[in-house]
């Protein structure tokens, strides 16, 4: 009995404190992914969800490309997030959004998922990513980070349903500044009131501005927002 009590508890302990490392989930959705689902410490906890996309240069077969910048290289660099992390890969091309919903339907239908807080963040190609898929899916999503991307204006009056903190460095030559300026625009001429904020990154090119994933800003940001 006493075996058996232990072996009940040893169950329970594992089941309350999953593996906070992240693992590759292949095969179950179009898009690869890397996912990490943080410890809780009950069984009724349900944590958030973070998606971050990757930019075009991350783009390919290979997922151990998503951790060459972003939010999986602040990870490994020590960042600790309280949140199940979400880091598809596309083999080429753009974002797809109904393909990135596909991901989060399935991550939240598997793990107890926090429906109120579900955040998304990309850079590059995932800035793009980002906006494209709040503006097609914004009651899915609690607020955004789209850097050195843009979108499409068409898009303004649903992506102003979402806070939104889109930022851009000044000194950006591969995708031009006026690319998030324009989809800023489109979101304040819908709702003026709208939750968007344009920040513009002084000696910001396409590159420097990851740093971005490496501080607490961004994080504390999208965290403190519940739909």
């Amino acid at each position: 009995m006493k075996k058996l009590s232990a072996l009940f508890l040893l169950v329970i302990f594992a089941f309350q404190q999953p593996e906070e490392k992240l693992h590759t989930v292949i095969g179950k959705t179009t898009y690869p992914f890397w996912l990490q689902i943080p410890k809780v410490v009950s069984v009724d906890e349900k944590p958030p969800v973070l998606i971050f996309l990757h930019g075009k240069s991350l783009s390919g077969t290979d997922l151990n490309r998503v951790k060459r910048y972003g939010v999986l290289r602040a990870m490994e660099k020590g960042r600790k997030i309280n949140a199940i992390v979400i880091a598809p890969q596309i083999a080429s091309g753009n974002w797809n959004p109904d393909k990135v919903l596909e991901v989060l339907t399935y991550v939240q239908n598997t793990y107890q998922t926090d429906l109120k807080r579900v955040y998304v963040c990309g850079m590059s190609l995932g800035g793009y990513g980002t906006m494209h898929f709040v503006g097609k899916y914004p009651d899915r999503v609690t607020a955004a980070v789209a850097i050195c991307g843009g979108g499409n204006v068409s898009d303004g009056c649903n992506l102003s349903k979402v806070p939104m903190w889109i930022q851009h460095g000044d000194k950006d030559y591969i995708v031009k500044m006026s690319e998030s300026q324009k989809v800023y625009n489109a979101i304040k001429k819908c709702n003026p009131n709208a939750d968007a904020t344009l920040t513009i990154i002084k000696g910001g090119n396409h590159g420097n501005v990851e740093n971005l994933f490496h501080q607490n800003a961004m994080y504390d940001w999208m965290f403190k927002y519940v739909k």
